[in-house]
């Protein structure tokens, strides 16, 4: 609690003693004038250190997760794909969106989890957001639009389960505005961890990134897409984690050239120093590097046995913020994760409906010594 004066400490002090205490009462307790204590209280809910009317305090540790929100269609080719004609396929519907998708995992996993996003007033929006709630996540900050339907994504699989072809109609996310972070920004800077996507524009990006400063919770940021991975600023100051592939990573680093890419290790340490603090970049199967302040180690993925890949990164991010939040650090937190894109990868879903506690301990024995 650094960024805390004295004498906001001592006003935090007295409503997590008594959270119905009023605020002159407050005031005599500490000798002080009734408005300096209101004032006090203001910045106590800005910092997130209370959430307002009521004096209601945080939960210890909460996650947040902004970002997209998807019905995703999943098309699995019985045989090898011949274009510009028709091909037998098997079809598939599920919830999507990388923040969504990282949401469920956590919900599933115990964590105490809110979902931001937009989503269009249909039965799709509908349907996604009780779809979260029922698991337990706090959906109440959903936003609702009439101007575009809820996003769709849809994925054609090759025979070996490999992605030949996505398509994505993303365009309702570019109505979530900066200024949206106002109206609830209480519920944000109360939380330990807020993870954004960069479905979400580049303004709503840089807003958070910026206020952020005056907050008590961490920002860990996906990438998403190389084209997406360009809404980030030059300057990553601010960002605590950074996930981003192989990719999405030369891509933010003005990279094009194949025989000039960098490799993991290189564009997380390159990463670093634009100022994140710390950078997983990951390459599938191939493993993953982890940068920080104490070097770069470079990881080893966990062998699957793949049935679709789709939602292996997402579940990459739950797994580490799972361990993260639990106050394991952030080289052994990607082992959990990696272990868990791997048990991910090998359901026919983007989340493991089978995922809790209980089944992610009982894959431990998979990750490598």
């Amino acid at each position: 609690m650094d960024d805390l004066g004295a004498q906001e400490q001592a006003v935090l002090d007295l409503i997590t003693a008594n959270p119905f205490a009023g605020q002159q009462d407050i005031a005599t307790a500490l000798g002080l004038a009734r408005s300096t204590v209101a004032a006090h209280v203001v910045q106590l809910v800005n910092k997130g250190y209370i959430l307002g009317r009521g004096y209601v305090l945080p939960a210890k540790q909460r996650m947040i997760c902004i970002g997209g929100a998807v019905l995703d269609r999943k098309y699995h080719a019985k045989r090898e794909l011949i274009f510009e004609t028709s091909n037998p396929v098997n079809g598939h519907r599920s919830f999507g969106g990388v923040a969504r998708n990282v949401a469920e995992n956590l919900v599933r996993l115990g964590v105490d989890v809110s979902f931001v996003s937009i989503v269009g007033d249909d039965e799709v929006g509908r349907s996604l957001t009780r779809h979260l709630r029922d698991l337990g996540a706090d959906v109440s900050q959903v936003i609702t639009t009439t101007e575009r339907p809820t996003a769709e994504y849809a994925a054609i699989l090759g025979p070996q389960n490999d992605l030949v072809l996505g398509i994505a109609d993303m365009e309702i996310f570019d109505l979530f505005q900066p200024s949206y972070l106002d109206r609830f920004w209480p519920h944000l800077a109360s939380a330990t961890w807020v993870f954004c996507d960069c479905n979400m524009p580049a303004g709503v990006i840089e807003a958070l990134i910026s206020r952020k400063a005056g907050a008590r919770f961490k920002l860990a940021i996906d990438t998403v897409s190389s084209p997406k991975a360009m809404r980030l600023p030059k300057d990553l100051s601010g960002i605590d984690l950074l996930f981003t592939n192989h990719d999405e990573a030369n891509a933010m680093l003005g990279i094009m050239s194949a025989e000039k890419r960098l490799r993991p290790k290189e564009a997380a340490e390159a990463l670093r120093a634009r100022g994140a603090a710390e950078v997983v970049v990951t390459m599938g199967s191939s493993g993953y590097a982890v940068a920080n302040d104490k070097g770069v180690a470079t990881m080893r993925s966990v062998p699957a046995h793949p049935v679709d890949i789709t939602g292996a990164g997402d579940a990459m991010i739950a797994g580490t913020m799972y361990r993260v939040l639990e106050g394991a650090d952030t080289v052994q937190a990607t082992q959990t994760g990696a272990l868990l894109a791997t048990l991910t990868t090998e359901s026919e879903a983007s989340v493991h409906p089978d995922l809790s506690p209980r089944f992610l301990s009982a894959g431990m024995v998979r990750i490598p010594a």
